[in-house]
């Protein structure tokens, strides 16, 4: 079966009032690798997958999942 990672980054990112940018600077990256990011045109290394778990205070199961296609 295949399947298709998928995130809710965008979510937890709005839900804490922080712009892409924002999230960035707190992760260490540009802005543009947040938005590719969450439009899920990239996926990130399991490095900044744990990062991004870590600034928003979530686990990294919560940020990404895996979709059955």
């Amino acid at each position: 079966m295949a399947e298709r990672l998928r995130n809710r980054l965008k979510d937890y990112r709005t839900a804490r009032s922080l712009t892409q940018a924002d999230l960035a600077v707190m992760a260490q990256v540009s802005r543009k690798t947040i938005n590719t990011i969450e439009n899920e045109v990239f996926v990130p290394s399991t490095t900044l997958a744990l990062k991004l778990a870590q600034v928003l205070g979530v686990r990294v199961e919560d940020l990404f999942y895996l979709e059955a296609l």
